[in-house]
């Protein structure tokens, strides 16, 4: 082992701007930034316990609730699925997953390591689930809770979550929502739509740095926290606990980690910027922008992977590699003369499909239309587009 520090680390880091258009992150804005520029701040300094609260109600109106327990995580929104789950559940009592691509995967997989029974909901990778197969699926097996994901960024899918909360209620389970890649850029009432968690994630519609994730919990499912026969097995993760930290209940603040300071300050201002519309005009701003780049990506040729037009995310568009393109050949070329990302994809759609964000900041017709440009050079260059008529 060398006893030298290794000389790149004496180098200054040079990062170039990039326009990211794929499924998250999204590019910050320039006041989202500068906050995070800001001195630090004690983890329990009276002016970021001030922040902490302004970051508790922005988080209430954007989930549209008045849960109580309504926090930041500080973490991604990874530990934002595990928290719901080890929170609300025990080893031995079992959630059903609804399963159409990777996130219902991942969610089995934290479920399944906490000693958590996983009955698995299997759907169409393409699809959202209908409101009959969920009811036909609970009443067969019965779970305590259910867990569905609200936008599938690896596929597309977009799930229509109105009436799920009241079949939950009908067979007496919880019902558990990541919206992590939808969260702000559709349609999302949790009290209305009697969802007990939901959680999204700092980096997408919110366009704030990553590394902080929203997260609120209903009184039932407080009510079953409380009446839990086992601790928490994630200190870290245990809510009651952090949520003393975040002054819910009108607690005294009590240290349970040293905060994330900066990343806070900056989703505070993350939220401030898009407090400046209605969620309304957001919802809207983001479908017009999908409508002008399925309308885009049709006059090149291409197809989309998501069949229903209903069934189709706003913030994230999976489109259908043509036969005979290489997939990241198009993207690393987006990437090499444009500086523009377009993922490719992932879990069912690994190897098959294109994905494009459009989310928060970076959901402008502008950008729409820097995409779709810099997609129809690639495609030219790799002679996909010689044989086909293009704007």
């Amino acid at each position: 082992m060398s006893s030298k520090w290794p000389e790149n680390l004496g180098e200054a880091m040079i990062i170039k701007e990039k326009l990211l258009m794929g499924p998250g992150p999204s590019n910050c804005p320039p006041t989202v930034l500068k906050a995070a520029a800001n001195p630090l701040l004690g983890h329990l300094h009276p002016d970021f316990c001030v922040i902490m609260d302004d970051v508790k109600a922005g988080i209430k109106h954007l989930f549209q609730t008045e849960n109580e327990l309504t926090i930041a995580l500080c973490a991604s929104g990874h530990a934002a699925m595990e928290a719901t789950l080890v929170n609300v559940l025990e080893a031995g009592e079992k959630v059903v997953i609804a399963r159409n691509g990777i996130w219902g995967d991942r969610a089995a997989d934290i479920a399944s390591r906490a000693g958590i029974l996983v009955a698995m909901m299997n759907g169409n990778p393409g699809k959202s689930f209908s409101t009959e197969d969920i009811e036909e699926f609970l009443a067969k097996e019965k779970p305590k809770a259910f867990f569905i994901t609200h936008g599938e960024s690896s596929t597309g899918v977009l799930q229509n979550l109105k009436g799920i909360g009241s079949i939950c209620r009908k067979y007496n389970c919880l019902f558990l929502v990541d919206s992590v890649a939808a969260c702000g850029g559709v349609e999302l009432k949790m009290d209305e739509w009697g969802i007990d968690v939901l959680y999204s994630g700092s980096q997408k519609v919110l366009s704030a740095p990553p590394g902080t994730a929203p997260i609120s919990f209903s009184a039932q499912a407080r009510e079953a926290i409380k009446n839990r026969k086992t601790a928490v097995q994630s200190y870290y993760l245990d809510v009651e606990i952090l949520g003393r930290y975040w002054n819910v209940d009108n607690q005294p603040r009590f240290y349970h980690h040293t905060g994330a300071v900066t990343n806070i300050i900056a989703l505070r201002e993350a939220l401030s910027f898009i407090s400046s519309k209605t969620l309304e005009q957001s919802w809207k701003r983001h479908k017009n922008c999908q409508k002008k780049l399925h309308e885009g990506l049709k006059e090149l040729g291409l197809e989309l992977f998501v069949e229903n037009e209903d069934d189709r995310l706003p913030c994230v568009t999976t489109i259908k590699v043509p036969g005979g393109v290489e997939w990241a050949k198009v993207t690393g070329l987006m990437m090499q003369n444009d500086t523009i990302e377009m993922a490719g994809g992932l879990g069912p759609t690994a190897g098959k499909c294109w994905r494009i964000g459009l989310m928060g900041y970076n959901c402008t017709e502008a950008n729409v239309e820097k995409v779709l440009w810099s997609l129809k050079k690639a495609l030219e260059s790799v002679g996909y587009l010689s044989q086909i008529e293009t704007f």
